[in-house]
């Protein structure tokens, strides 16, 4: 406590001295720049009794404006602002006139016109300077929003959470993107996130569960299921649709728009923020009226739907602007520096940093957090029902940096302080809230797949088509045995053309998910079967499922249904897929399943190509140029958390209780329990989180209308003319029933904050 003292009143003079010495500075300029302004006496002065008159100038200013500006501030209250505006020169020049007069000898003069233009430029210096120095400052910035917070408390009623806090508590969900149960705990427990650790070392605090991904281990998919319970026909982060002959991706707004839509199709409701809700920094919008920074609704043009309106807000106070901006400089520099370092040390695995990506990685870890916490505080000052907010810091600098590196680490230490300052904010706003913290997938890591091999996913199929790869893949080892591969099935020699067949037809499409692979074949309608693949090119399953790079394949059969496709001429169906044997007995508990479902997806490419994974080292290697990477099966990317406050219902207890409900009368039903345990999937998170919300508040998520035949507006639940639609307030909520006592005891956290 002592040390936090010294430090803060060490930080406070260090300000003030700077702050001097810019003024001083800045009358030293003015007076060399304005005719009738001058600091020395008619004889003239040496250059260090110059300064100190024009310290000793700037010092009367300052200590001058700190004890009279405030005093003649309130004695003018009474008057008019457009008045008080003008005097507000008029006074500034006054004090100035004073501050010159108190310098000794009388070295100090000015003409009054002069005054008030001097006295501008310099208040405009000292609060510039100032600022800067302030920008940083948490605790600056949490006062300030504390004494907001405090006025805008004074007088609001109890039942709409007054000073007493009364009323129902709201949510925030903040998703920390692309950090991993198990980044979290040894963040947590190497003290890099404090505020964490407090929260899980609390008994009567938060409690932490991993929950397992879908196949499609990314925020694309992940996300849209957590916020519109449905992430069905989301087979990775792009895929190719035939019909359309379109491609998707999940980080473009038209496909972010048109993937919400079919959610909320699916579903027949608007989201998990239907109710007063709030969507902050998101790909899609959760059905919530507030949104800054939502990528679905970049797409669409009108009132309230411009994806930047959260900038706009954000940046229209200079404060804001000064500390951001000064914060992306840093960041920028800090990227180039560490780099440099990693170059120089020659750290591996290494993706190269340079062009743009410095300012990516600010804009991401800096802008886009600094927009996104301040709209998650006026939200609470705002007092609304449930707010979701994506901090997508971590995962950017994770992908290249890779997820246990030093420069990750510390993106997570500034991550937490911004979850300290919500936590404390929280705390004084005029309702009570409670803050679930979770992320949407985890990352892995290891080299690339292109620095393994010397080529790309895309290289390799094209060698193993017969069709021409560039120069600088053909003499790698897997491209040569592709060749040797391709000749042997087709018993005659390739001489690094085009075969006369593969020319006639299309190329095939290769795309990148991290490490999971989508290869399409567009000239071939619906689902191309494992004969049709082999009739074009015979050798291209083989040499994909053989190289030592990939774990297994997964492709249509025309004879045995859909087979995964492994190392050694491993084939099974996949009615057959077991987790403790065969092609996916590395990849853990729930994998087979995940494949499964994905097989269900009307988009499911021809071949889903998933890399290999070392148990041992828990690495993958990504398709694109990612050290740590997430998208598929393998390792931590499948592993992200949940962490709730305790008086929140058991996210397995909600599970066991949705399964008593849809039971047979008189089955026995016992809480269900996957293999490897917890959640299992994106959208059961989302039940998690709407039943949350439904103990908070009351029902938040309307009446699923009979008889739904469509999706109408993706921000609104309903389409005009069924049963339910209407202005959201008056919209029939789904009735809730207690849950059932939970039959198991709560366990206390073990040494990590771990909960089973």
């Amino acid at each position: 406590m002592a040390d936090g003292k010294w430090r803060r009143a060490g930080a406070t003079l260090i300000r003030v001295i700077a702050v001097w010495a810019a003024s001083a500075l800045t009358l030293l300029a003015l007076a060399g720049i304005l005719p009738d302004f001058r600091l020395q006496s008619d004889d003239g002065d040496t250059i260090t009794r110059t300064a100190f008159t024009a310290a000793w100038g700037a010092g009367a200013f300052g200590l001058l404006s700190a004890l009279v500006w405030p005093v003649l501030v309130r004695a003018l209250l009474i008057v008019p602002a457009l008045v008080l505006g003008a005097l507000v020169f008029f006074l500034n020049g006054s004090l100035l006139l004073i501050a010159l007069r108190l310098i000794p000898d009388g070295r100090g003069d000015a003409a009054p016109e002069t005054a008030v233009v001097v006295a501008a430029v310099m208040s405009a210096v000292a609060s510039a300077t100032s600022t800067a120095f302030a920008v940083r400052d948490d605790d600056a910035y949490r006062r300030r929003l504390s004494r907001l917070a405090y006025r805008r408390r004074r007088g609001r009623p109890a039942d709409q959470g007054g000073p007493g806090r009364e009323g129902p508590p709201g949510t925030v969900f903040i998703q920390l993107d692309g950090v991993g149960h198990d980044a979290l705990v040894a963040a947590a427990a190497a003290g890099l996130m404090p505020t964490v650790a407090g929260w899980l070392a609390d008994s009567s605090g938060h409690r932490l569960t991993p929950w397992r991904t879908d196949w499609s281990s990314q925020t694309g998919a992940s996300q849209l299921a957590i916020l519109h319970g449905s992430n069905h026909d989301v087979p990775a982060f792009r895929w190719y649709e035939k019909e359309t002959r379109t491609v998707m991706v999940s980080s473009r707004p038209a496909s972010a728009l048109e993937m919400q839509r079919r959610a909320i199709e699916r579903t027949r409701d608007g989201g998990l923020l239907t109710i007063d809700g709030a969507s902050r920094g998101n790909l899609f919008s959760g059905g919530a009226g507030q949104l800054a920074l939502v990528l679905s609704m970049a797409a669409r043009r009108g009132k309230g739907s411009r994806s930047r309106a959260g900038y706009f807000a954000y940046f229209s106070d200079p404060a804001n602007a000064t500390r951001t901006a000064l914060s992306f400089v840093a960041e920028v520099v800090r990227e180039i520096g560490q780099s440099t370092r990693a170059r120089a040390r020659k750290v591996t695995p290494r993706v190269k940093r340079g062009g743009l990506y410095p300012f990516i990685r600010a804009f991401a870890t800096v802008v886009e957090r600094d927009v996104v916490v301040a709209a998650v505080l006026g939200d609470l000052f705002a007092g609304r029902t449930a707010v979701y907010a994506d901090l997508v810091a971590y995962d950017e600098v994770a992908h290249h940096s890779g997820p246990h590196s030093r420069d990750a680490e510390k993106v997570l230490e500034r991550l937490d302080r911004s979850l300290a300052l919500i936590a404390k904010i929280a705390d004084r706003t005029p309702r009570a809230y409670r803050i679930v913290l979770l992320s949407d997938h985890g990352q892995s890591p290891g080299e690339t797949f292109a620095g393994k091999y010397g080529l790309t996913l895309k290289d390799l199929v094209r060698a193993g088509s017969g069709l021409p790869v560039p120069r600088r893949a053909q003499r790698t080892r897997s491209a040569s045995e592709a060749r040797d591969a391709v000749r042997i099935a087709l018993h005659r020699p390739v001489e690094g053309g085009v075969d006369e067949q593969a020319a006639k037809l299309s190329d095939p499409i290769v795309l990148a998910s991290g490490n999971l692979g989508l290869i399409s074949f567009p000239d071939i309608g619906g689902r191309a079967s494992r004969e049709q693949i082999d009739r074009r090119h015979p050798a291209l399953l083989s040499t994909l499922a053989n190289h030592p790079g990939i774990g297994f394949l997964l492709v249509r059969s025309e004879e045995h249904g859909s087979v995964v496709l492994g190392p050694g001429g491993a084939e099974v169906p996949i009615a057959e897929l077991s987790d403790e044997e065969g092609p996916l007995a590395v990849f853990g508990a729930g994998a087979a399943d995940a494949v499964r479902r994905t097989d269900t997806f009307p988009h499911v490419a021809d071949i889903m190509v998933n890399s290999m994974y070392d148990p041992g080292t828990g690495t993958v290697h990504a398709f694109e140029e990612q050290i740590g990477s997430h998208g598929g099966l393998g390792g931590e990317q499948s592993r992200p958390f949940l962490l709730w406050p305790r008086g929140l219902t058991d996210p397995l207890d909600i599970m066991a209780a949705e399964s008593a409900e849809s039971a047979e009368p008189g089955e026995s039903v016992s809480a269900p329990v996957p293999p490897g345990g917890g959640l299992v999937g994106a959208e059961a998170v989302h039940r998690v989180l709407t039943r949350w919300l439904q103990e908070s508040s009351g029902p938040q998520v309307p009446v699923r209308a009979e008889g739904f035949a469509g999706a109408g507006p993706v921000d609104e639940p309903f389409p005009p003319g069924v049963p339910g639609a209407g202005p959201t307030a008056a919209r029939t909520a789904q009735a809730i029933q207690p849950l059932p006592p939970p039959n198991r005891q709560d366990p206390a956290p073990d040494a990590t904050g771990t909960t089973a």
